[in-house]
């Protein structure tokens, strides 16, 4: 990219030793669709009208029920505050990008997660409201669960969220009690057990993470270690040679 601009850039070892800055020239100011919208009859968008098009035959045409040529709201599976499946699990969670890592990448350091952990465990962010009428106090091990699945994590009580909203993380490392049995329970704090496994329409198939009832609940049950981050175990094999004509059938 940088050559395409006329920035030449020096050999790797070079670069590193002179310990000099690579100069590139001032960005310009970045308008979407400036053209277009200065001269939009020899500028038109890539849209079969060459228009902003709010409704589009082409998605129309597939004849989907869940995703129609126009934007339209569609009640969900589960929602809360009201909504179809919030009396037995009434709080929503979001399950978004994390501040100290990408993903799951870097969930490994424990330099990381003494940061942001709360008991060994991943956080799960509950407003003050929510945390006093279940007994949670900031710092308790709670169980955050629902019909999929269920998850440790460490309470942090705060007014930043909503009431009947909570929070974790995405990509905290998955970490079952039970080698994986469905339901099993996982002692670190991965949201993904409690998510729907759907796609958001027949066109789109994107994740429905962010579609998630639970309920939360203080944890009284033996605490056990988290072994997500210990890597795997080494075997040795202990293996003896013989020959074939010495093998047995």
């Amino acid at each position: 990219q940088g050559k395409g601009r006329g920035v030449h850039l020096p050999a790797f070892d070079d670069f590193w030793n002179n310990k000099e800055y690579v100069e590139f020239d001032h960005p310009q100011m970045f308008v979407r669709h400036q053209a277009f919208r200065e001269d939009p009859d020899l500028e038109p968008l890539g849209t079969p009208s060459g228009l902003i098009e709010i409704y589009s035959k082409t998605i129309a045409d597939m004849n989907y029920d869940d995703c129609q040529g126009h934007p339209m709201w569609f009640e969900k599976i589960e929602r809360s505050h009201g909504g179809p499946g919030s009396q037995k699990y009434p709080l929503h969670l979001q399950s978004v990008h994390p501040d100290f890592r990408l993903h799951s990448q870097l969930c490994e350091s424990e330099t990381l997660r003494q940061q942001y952990t709360v008991a060994g465990k991943e956080p799960v962010f509950i407003n003050p409201q929510d945390a006093s009428a279940r007994g949670i106090r900031n710092g308790d091990v709670v169980r955050v669960f629902n019909a999929r699945g269920q998850v440790l994590a460490g309470t942090v009580v705060s007014d930043r969220y909503a009431p009947g909203v909570a929070r974790i993380h995405e990509g905290a490392w998955y970490d079952p009690d039970k080698g994986g049995e469905p339901g099993a329970l996982c002692k670190y704090g991965n949201p993904n057990v409690l998510t729907i496994d759907i796609g958001t329409s027949q066109l789109a198939q994107a994740t429905s993470a962010h579609t998630t009832l639970v309920e939360i609940e203080k944890y009284n049950g033996t605490v056990e270690q988290v072994t997500a981050f210990n890597g795997p175990v080494e075997m040795v094999a202990q293996c003896e040679y013989v020959p074939a004509s010495q093998v047995k059938s």
